[in-house]
């Protein structure tokens, strides 16, 4: 590359043309950006960079673009797929972030950048920024809401435990647990720290979830998630969006146990309940085993007394309404002893009926007598032996017997009831059907039946309306038997 300054006789030259003492040829772009890259790339082999993230994408490489900003500046990044896999929590807009990487150019669009291997959160105070601002994306979403919290089952009979196999932690909720009430336990050993803690831990939620109830390995009916205490950093992996989301998705009513009792994470929020402690979460998990045989006792014993106060109670009402009944004897004694009174009456009837009757037969049986019969026949036979009948005599007697017969049938026609009916007479009759002479003959009927010529009309008598309401009036008396 020449330094020696142009001629001004060369200004608004057509051609390019060599000049004299200059041995460089012209470098192409390439060249010169392969250059820059060069120098770029050996004076700031290794940098540490502060700065707000702005433009964060991942690509469906893995690998992941982003912008690093301040005040006055801005330079872009990248972190190939291999260290992206490495970080320890999900980068976001706005997050102050220190990273650790080279600067190297990109000759495609004649940019600068920075090849970011390592990248952090820029302090305490970045990172609760950090998860006040994810906490506030994932409570807009409704995972925190208290209406889908379930309720835990009052006694477990398998619990699944989602911590560190190794840790004083599932030592505490093991003893616990056989302390307060013996329950089968399902550990699902995984990180709680580091890295692949965020993967694991989602995987071992989802996996109790996905677990057959007809399984070989049982499936649990409550799930405590676990992890002993530590600062922000070492807990980190349960704020994470991957754990927070498996916790709230869990199909299994979940039991948070992060840390001490002043440790929060955004895992405590999407569980269905939040222990303090560990320790805490298996007394949350199963009641006390002699305190509930003691409640079983006793409600056992509240039952029995209850029984036997309902019986007593029904005793009392018994007897007291038995006391309130009459007695058998003063209900049929007064019955009983009119039995007596009308078997005695009939006695006494029948025995008088038997005597009258018997007086009857014996006068009948007195005109019976065979002499008295024997002598009115004599009497009859004499009778009828001193009689002579003449023929003229009968003639004479037959004559003028079909003479009366004759003028009886002459007048017969005469004297019949129902000849005037045609001349527009009625005729009366009782209800024996003779004929009514006198109207009080008439007003003694109870109906009368006056007979016209083309038909009859039966009718009331006033004087029988009249004895008919006074006999519906007066209730009826059972008349005496004798």
């Amino acid at each position: 590359m020449s330094s020696f300054p142009m001629d001004d006789d060369d200004e608004g030259a057509l051609l390019a043309a060599s000049r004299p003492g200059d041995n460089a040829e012209p470098l192409s772009v390439s060249e010169l950006s392969a250059r820059l890259k060069r120098t770029v790339e050996d004076r700031f082999g290794f940098v540490r960079l502060r700065g707000e993230l702005s433009g964060v994408k991942r690509a469906a490489s893995g690998h992941f673009y982003c912008s690093l900003k301040d005040e006055g500046a801005r330079i872009d990044g990248v972190m190939w797929r291999g260290s992206a896999a490495r970080l320890a929590f999900v980068p976001e807009d706005g997050v102050e972030v220190v990273v650790s990487g080279k600067l190297t150019t990109y000759p495609g669009r004649s940019t600068y950048q920075i090849v970011i291997e390592r990248m952090e959160i820029a302090g305490e105070g970045a990172l609760l920024a950090l998860l006040a601002k994810l906490k506030a994306r994932l409570e807009r979403e409704g995972l925190f809401d208290s209406a889908r919290k379930r309720s835990l089952p009052f006694l477990p009979r398998v619990i699944g435990v989602v911590t560190s196999p190794t840790g004083a932690v599932i030592r505490d909720i093991l003893h616990r647990l056989s302390d307060r009430f013996p329950t089968r336990v399902l550990v699902w050993p995984v990180l709680v720290q580091g890295q692949d803690a965020v993967s694991q831990v989602a995987a071992a939620v989802r996996g109790f979830s996905g677990l057959s109830e007809h399984g070989a390995v049982p499936r649990p009916d409550l799930v405590i998630v676990a992890r002993g205490g530590g600062s922000i950093e070492d807990l980190w992996a349960f704020n994470e969006e991957a754990v927070v989301r498996a916790i709230a998705a869990s199909t299994i009513p979940v039991i948070s146990a992060i840390g001490h009792e002043t440790d929060t994470t955004l895992a405590d929020f999407a569980a269905d309940l939040r222990a303090p402690t560990p320790t805490a979460a298996a007394e949350l998990a199963v009641p006390v085993h002699a305190e509930l045989t003691n409640l079983i006792g006793e409600l056992t014993l509240r039952y029995r007394r209850g029984q036997q106060r309902t019986l007593s109670l029904a005793r009392e009402r018994l007897a007291a309404r038995v006391e309130r009944l009459p007695r058998p004897q003063a209900l049929w004694a007064q019955r009983a002893q009119r039995l007596d009174d009308l078997a005695e009456r009939l006695r006494r009837g029948l025995a008088h009926r038997t005597e009258v009757a018997r007086g009857r037969l014996a006068r009948d049986a007195g005109a019976l007598r065979p002499a008295l019969v024997a002598n009115r026949l004599a009497v009859a036979r004499e009778a009828l032996g001193r009689s002579r009948l003449a023929p003229a005599l009968l003639e004479g007697r037959l004559r003028l017997a079909g003479d009366r017969l004759a003028s009886l049938g002459r007048m017969l026609p005469q004297l019949d009831p129902d000849l005037p009916l045609a001349r527009g007479f009625a005729r009366v009759l009782g209800a024996n059907g003779q004929t009514m002479k006198t109207a009080a003959a008439a007003a003694r009927e109870p109906a009368l039946t006056l007979k016209f010529a083309d038909a009859d009309l039966t009718v009331a008598p006033a004087g029988a309306r009249s004895r008919a309401s006074r006999a519906d009036a007066t209730p009826a008396r059972q008349g005496d038997l004798f």
